[in-house]
Parts: structure tokens; sequence; C-alpha cells
């Protein structure tokens, strides 16, 4: 028995069922980071002192960061469009590059998460630093899992395009609107954190 739905949009929402999943999914990862995020500002609100991002953070890093991530969903929508051309080689190089991307943004982080331990500056050393490596820590798993899956879809997961070529470019539309939910996320983390 097949599962319906899974290629055609089903009648009651206009969706294939992966695409109606992953926009809940995400309606959830916005309460996540929505509670995170109204947690930062009340606890900014509430201190009497607080610290600037920029005094502490490394920007340039962090801004080097932000073109990577938004180079990444550059090349996750080429690699979506290049299954609509039917170029399957181009889509190969796209979701490759997005995981190549992907594992360069957690190389960056690490060098400034590396440069604060060595400095012995940890989340235990005041609220601000709990909040950031907290928000930046979650946004990094979420990194980790979209490359994950994308890793997938660029090895074992691409097998589908000789079956079911529209079946695997809805795949890929679902994990390019869970990989640009990640950079929509650090594209708030970034001036909220570092720059304000």
């Amino acid at each position: 028995m097949q599962i319906p739905y899974t290629v055609h949009p089903r009648p009651d929402t206009g969706l294939f069922n992966a695409k109606l999943g992953v926009w809940l999914f995400l309606a959830s990862e916005v309460m996540l980071f929505g509670a995170l995020f109204s947690s930062y500002v009340l606890l900014r609100e509430g201190a009497l002192t607080w610290p600037h991002g920029y005094e502490i953070l490394n920007i340039p890093l962090a801004t080097l960061n932000t073109v990577v991530l938004i180079s990444s969903s550059i090349t996750m929508v080429m690699a979506w469009a290049s299954l609509k051309l039917n170029d399957f080689a181009k889509y190969k190089r796209y979701i490759g590059s997005t995981v190549l991307l992907g594992f360069g943004f957690l190389i960056i982080k690490s060098f400034e998460y590396g440069a604060k331990f060595s400095h012995g500056i940890g989340p235990g050393d005041s609220t601000f630093l709990a909040i950031y490596f907290t928000l930046t820590g979650l946004h990094g798993l979420h990194v980790i899992g979209g490359m994950i899956v994308n890793g997938y879809l660029w090895g074992p997961g691409s097998k589908m395009w000789q079956s079911d070529p529209e079946r695997l470019t809805n795949r890929i539309e679902v994990a390019g609107l869970y990989w640009h939910f990640v950079d929509l996320v650090w594209i708030f983390l970034f001036p909220v954190l570092y720059l304000l």
C-alpha cells in the first residue's frame, strides 16, 4: 500500500503531506526559539546592567558566519531548482555545497567557542553568556540536524531520482524549508546577541 499525498497535494490543504508536516514542525520551532528570545528580552530588561555583545563576542567571525549561512540558503534553493530543471548533476553539486557550507558554519563557530573557553569564559560566567551559549548551541544543533538530512539526500537518498524524481524534489523542498528556518533564526540571533 502506498501512502497518499507524498507527491501530489492534499485536496483539503493544497500541500503534500511532508510539506504540511514540516510547516507544523516549524511552528513548534518558532515557539521554542520565540520563548528563548522572549526570555532574553525579559532578562535583559530586568537587569540593572547588561553587557553589550560587541564588547564580548567576535563580530567579524559572526559576520562571516552570516554570509556562510545566507550562501547555504542560496545553494539549497539552487539544488531544488536543479531538480525542477531535471539536472541531477547540478543538484548533487548544490546540495553538497549546502552541506559543506554547514560544516563551514560549525567550524567558524567552534573557533569562536574555542576562543571563549581558552580565556576561561563560559556559560556560568554571566546571564548574558548563558543565553548566548544556549541560543547559539541550540542553533548549532539545528544546523547539524539539517546537515544530516541534506547529507542523506545528497548520498543514499538521491537514489530516489531514478525511481521517483518528483518525490525527491518534494523532499528537497521540505528540507529547504527547514534549512531556511535555521538561517532565519541566525539572522535574528546575530543582531540581538552580537550588535545590541
